[in-house]
């Protein structure tokens, strides 16, 4: 059985491009005991996989290997097991082998998901999460807003930032989000709810003024998912012992001279607390987010987008549009139909 695979072939300098990676073929192991066949459905796409892309840079993560398949998170179906932790027929989420159509696993980092919650299957690579997950622990236990309070997102359009916003309204704060076009802040006002929202391609070098202007009683809480600009603006306009939550820079991925933030001293100043975070520090928590976040997405009371691109070749170029911010919430290719 032959299985379709998207393998890093080039690491990339700047910013990704299409040949960076290369779509193979590949025979399929027939499986040991203890083992299943996973038939990949639905595949996420995340900034952070840029930088596994720099084999010199430490993370907290190992670089991908050229001529290795990429990592990443996805949701499956099992469709043969040999005493596998699964049924045949279940539907799992979790690390599923990379960028793959097929994956061959023991079910070890993988999660049943629960058919009693009605969600669409791709929600588990959304909403119910990881940016699910990070949103949800980064703001209520880094973040810590109190009713009343301001709370400011980076990236609010995109996966993680969409559901900060929508959190931190479900908190009864004031929320303003930044956005790259009219259309994506429009949503960000018309449907996740948030109080302000800026153009910040529009706003070019007076980021700080409309900051400014869309939180006049100044920013608590800072969700910080560019880094750079974003970041000076929002410690010349947070309150004294704000928090900043830092999630991601993605600003700074593709950009090998790491441009330095200028006005850091404010965090003395203002004694504000900078805290960052990855993901799977949250793992502990998941129980309590998928109850949370459950029940808020069974009332109504959370809204997500998904751009969906169809087809594992087209892998590469879903990833490769989250650095120009072609995506509207979460980024996803569909492998395959939702029923085989």
């Amino acid at each position: 059985m032959k299985n379709r695979e998207v393998r890093l072939k080039n690491y990339p300098d700047g910013l990704p491009a299409r040949n960076c990676f290369e779509v193979v073929e590949a025979e399929i192991a027939p499986l040991s005991q203890g083992q299943m066949l996973i038939r990949n459905v639905w595949m996420s796409v995340d900034p952070y996989m840029r930088g596994r892309m720099n084999p010199g840079r430490q993370s907290y993560v190992p670089p991908f290997e050229l001529g290795k398949v990429m990592d990443g998170g996805a949701v499956g179906q099992v469709v043969e097991s040999r005493g596998g932790a699964f049924a045949v027929g279940d539907y799992v989420t979790g690390m599923l082998g990379g960028w793959r159509a097929y994956n061959v696993s023991s079910g070890a980092g993988l999660t049943k998901i629960d058919p009693r919650i009605n969600v669409p299957l791709s929600a588990y690579m959304g909403v119910m999460g990881m940016p699910g997950i990070t949103a949800w622990y980064g703001l209520l236990k880094i973040g810590k807003p109190k009713a009343g309070e301001t709370v400011f997102v980076s990236a609010a359009a995109g996966a993680v930032g969409a559901l900060v916003c929508g959190i931190a309204k479900l908190k009864e704060c004031r929320v303003v989000g930044t956005a790259g076009s009219a259309g994506k802040c429009n949503w960000l006002k018309d449907t996740v709810g948030v109080d302000a929202a800026i153009d910040y391609h529009t706003a070019g070098d007076g980021l700080t003024k409309a900051l400014r202007d869309a939180a006049p009683k100044g920013v608590d809480v800072y969700f910080d998912n560019v880094g750079g600009a974003h970041l000076e603006s929002a410690l010349e306009v947070m309150n004294p012992n704000g928090r900043i939550v830092a999630c991601g820079m993605i600003s700074q991925y593709n950009n090998p001279d790491q441009t330095g933030v200028r006005n850091l001293f404010n965090i003395i100043g203002k004694r504000i607390l900078m805290q960052g975070f990855i993901v799977s520090d949250s793992f502990s928590e998941m129980p309590a987010f998928i109850a949370e976040m459950g029940a808020w997405v069974a009332a109504g009371k959370i809204k997500w987008e998904e751009t969906v691109y169809e087809g594992l070749e087209k892998s590469p170029e879903a990833f490769i549009g989250l650095f120009s911010g072609d995506n509207l919430g979460k980024a996803l290719v569909r492998i395959g139909p939702d029923k085989a």
